[in-house]
């Protein structure tokens, strides 16, 4: 049986370089996969891809496919087809996803109208999700407008809203950047409860590893436009074989005893485009050897490193 979405050696170059330089990952129905990395390592665009959003003129190559097809072939009913039903997104800010000048039902409303449901249909239905996600008085909310209710309670309307169509694929664009930390964990409490309720798969970005290992199946770790590691969420933090995702994790506030000195990964982030030839991160590598500078690393085990090993 093939995967839900599958990326295959997928590439989005524009006049200044390449944003993604080669991203290969699969998502199987139900499963939850979290893509972790640094700023500019291509996480964003790796989701936006999914729904066809590459920058204009971009060159790309390689393979995006969600149930079989390629999304890059499909029309502009099939596009949007995908994004108002199939796929779901969720981006960082939920004030930007929200249209300030409409209440909150008509916001949510409009997801279901769109597909041919009722009125009164569709109010039954947006009341019930926004129950279901945690939000308290509802016939007041959903005559508010997005600027009367908190950043986590506008999160939880766009959670519902992303609920509602039922889609199959659910993209988490870092939905909890902009929220205090209590406030994160139960936003994310939420969406994994709503998603294995209805067998939603989800894409979950995020550059928290502790929240992806909470959440996730899998995480794949990306940097500088590639996918450098996969592996089981529950093993990450005790198997790690890439040199940055090591690095990572050793810069976990609580890797450190109490009064030490914080890590941080060596060197400059960098993005697809200012990265070297061979391993992406070549020039922060710790253990790095000329093979590395030069020669692309294949995928192997879930690992694409030429010094990593079993």
């Amino acid at each position: 049986m093939s995967a839900l979405l599958s990326f295959e050696s997928w590439r989005v170059e524009v006049a200044s370089g390449a944003i993604l330089r080669s991203v290969s990952l699969s998502i199987e129905a139900g499963e939850a996969v979290g893509l972790v990395g640094e700023s500019g390592s291509g996480k964003s665009m790796t989701a936006r891809s999914v729904l066809g959003m590459v920058p204009r003129g971009a060159t790309v190559s390689g393979s995006v496919r969600f149930r079989g097809k390629e999304i890059g072939r499909l029309d502009a009913t099939g596009l949007r087809r995908l994004r108002s039903r199939d796929v779901a997104m969720v981006f960082q800010d939920p004030r930007a996803t929200v249209n300030p000048v409409r209440t909150v039902g008509d916001f949510l409303i409009e997801v279901l109208r769109e597909r041919g449901v009722s009125r009164s249909a569709a109010l039954g239905t947006v009341t019930r999700i926004l129950t279901e996600v945690g939000v308290d008085n509802v016939p007041k909310r959903l005559k508010q407008r997005p600027f009367e209710l908190s950043g986590g309670l506008l999160q939880r309307v766009v959670i519902a809203a992303a609920l509602a169509g039922e889609p199959a694929l659910i993209l988490a664009d870092e939905p909890t950047t902009a929220l205090d930390v209590t406030t994160q964990e139960e936003v994310v409490a939420i969406l994994d409860e709503q998603r294995r309720l209805r067998g939603t798969a989800l894409l979950f970005i995020t550059h928290d590893l502790e929240l992806a290992t909470a959440v996730c199946d899998r995480i794949a770790v990306m940097y500088a436009g590639e996918i450098v590691e996969i592996r089981p969420a529950g093993r990450l933090h005790e198997d790690a074989r890439h040199p940055y995702t090591k690095a990572l994790l050793a810069a976990r506030p609580g890797s450190v005893a109490t009064g030490e000195r914080l890590r941080t990964v060596p060197g400059v982030p960098q993005s697809g485009i200012d990265a070297p030839p061979g391993c992406v991160f070549a020039d922060r590598c710790p253990v790095a050897e000329t093979t590395c500078r030069e020669v692309i690393p294949p995928m192997r085990d879930g690992v694409a490193c030429h010094l990593a090993v079993a």
